[in-house]
């Protein structure tokens, strides 16, 4: 066995701990008090496949120079390459909001996919310059550039949307699912004259890429804002699968087991997310409700009837003196950065003898597990975190209900037929002894439509914005 022979061995043992490493750090990712931990075992895990990946590298242009043979000038390049975007992605991660990391997981995951695909394109013109390739290899280029381009359009999309660049509500291209329809029969037709001929065509090849890159916008652009958590999970098992169509190209393990991860894990994530709102996958694909957020006046009327103000006063003194108290966050508390200032409040309330706990909808925010992460951000406890199945049912013995910001996911329309919720599943907040929304306006959620829960008899609207509002209860309970 050679010198050479050897190394590689050890990389792919290398590799394959790594890939063990990716595992691990995923499950250890199931509970907020180990994830930290998860996430750097993950990273961990890369680190160790990129420096085995090097080594490997660096072993064939020393041993067997004439068919491993790189210029100097390539490693330039891949150093260049880890350092700026290792540091952008560092930076990034380390200064964005958390009202915006719902826009910085979309465009993480436009670079995976469309850097899955600059592999595969990278390939395919190796097969056009005449370098010899599997028909498995060939099917596997070909879908790795489709899916890789059709994730990376259309992540930029969805992440323009939430950013605010384009309109969170859904854009409706003139014939725009029969122009989507028609692109993915040209993408699939191109795909077989491929496969069935075996013969490279470059022009054929820029045919699918031009039609899955122009998809992903045409699939991206009519789905408004109220189904971007379960787009940007879609659009995460995109990425992971592109990823793994990578590691198959380029006979890489560790990219077909870490794309394979996040590929299965987003679609049963994307699953569960459409079952929350009791809607198809494909439902939501096709265009969905999403109207974006629409104004009606602070002091207008929702759904025909009255809306009762409340001061904050009032409602210290309906929280001070309760038993059961229970917080729904939404993508207000978000935007106002409150996460600290409800941990207060709810710790003020317990001192009090209070029982807080949190009612988290699976679709509350702008990304799945958003609220999830805001709370736990703020060291709220994570036992006193509630998913909706558990927490609807207590929500008949709680005293008080105070929502922040959420909106659709507390719409008692949705319970009703022909409402364009109709059938989502839904918070039970109205079924609390007393309610008290805080909003800064009578605005609409992005599903467009009144909510309902305002003009419930038991609502008092808290008009403030949600920092703002918080901070008001908590000096006026410290009053009593």
């Amino acid at each position: 066995m050679t010198a050479l022979q050897v190394i590689e061995i050890l990389v792919r043992i290398a590799w394959l701990a790594g890939a063990v490493a990716f595992v691990l750090g995923l499950v250890r990712m199931n509970s907020p008090a180990t994830a930290r931990n998860g996430n750097l075992l993950s990273a961990g895990g890369m680190a160790v496949a990129i420096v085995a990946t090097a080594i490997l590298i660096a072993a064939r242009q020393q041993l067997d120079p004439v068919n491993f043979g790189i210029r100097a000038s390539s490693w330039a390049i891949i150093v260049a390459g880890i350092v700026i975007g290792g540091g952008l992605g560092l930076y990034a991660a380390r200064t964005v909001k958390m009202t915006a990391m719902p826009q910085l997981v979309s465009l993480f995951n436009a670079v995976g996919g469309g850097a899955a695909a600059l592999i595969a394109i990278d390939d395919y013109l190796g097969i056009v310059r005449g370098a010899e390739v599997r028909l498995d290899t060939h099917v596997f280029i070909v879908l790795d550039i489709i899916i890789g381009s059709i994730t990376f359009t259309g992540s930029l999309v969805a992440s323009s949307k939430l950013q605010g660049l384009i309109p969170g509500k859904p854009i409706l291209i003139p014939g725009g699912r029969l122009v989507t329809a028609g692109l993915a029969a040209i993408t699939l037709v191109a795909a077989l004259v491929l496969f069935v001929t075996g013969t490279p065509s470059l022009p054929l090849m820029l045919v699918i890429l031009a039609a899955a890159l122009i998809f992903g916008v045409t699939m991206t652009l009519p789905i408004g804002g109220a189904d971007m958590p379960v787009v940007i999970s879609l659009l995460n098992s995109f990425t992971g699968t592109a990823v793994a169509m990578a590691g198959f190209v380029i006979d890489n393990p560790v990219l077909i087991i870490a794309g394979a991860l996040v590929g299965a894990s987003g679609a049963i994530l994307t699953k569960l997310m459409a079952d929350a709102m009791n809607r198809s996958v494909i439902n939501i694909m096709v265009g969905g409700f999403g109207g974006g957020d629409e104004a009606a006046g602070a002091a207008g009327a929702a759904a025909g009837g009255s809306v009762r103000s409340i001061s904050a006063d009032d409602v210290a003194i309906q929280l001070a003196y309760a038993q059961h108290v229970i917080v729904v966050p939404g993508y207000g508390l978000a935007v106002a950065q409150a996460q600290h200032a409800v941990r207060e409040l709810a710790d003020l309330l317990e001192e009090r003898g209070v029982d807080v706990k949190y009612a988290i909808h699976p679709v509350a925010g702008r990304m799945p597990g958003h609220m999830n992460v805001l709370l736990a951000e703020a060291n709220v406890p994570y036992p006193q975190l509630k998913e909706m199945d558990d927490i609807n049912p207590e929500f008949d013995r709680a005293d008080v209900a105070l929502v922040i910001g959420a909106n659709d996911v507390t719409n008692p329309a949705a319970r009703r037929p022909g409402s364009p919720v109709s059938g989502m599943p839904i918070l039970d907040v109205d079924h609390a002894k007393s309610i008290v929304v805080i909003k800064r306006s009578m605005g609409r959620g992005y599903a467009g439509i009144d909510n309902e829960l305002y003009t419930n008899e038991k609502t008092g609207m808290l008009f403030a914005d949600a920092k703002e509002g918080l901070a008001a209860l908590t000096a006026a309970v410290k009053a009593l």
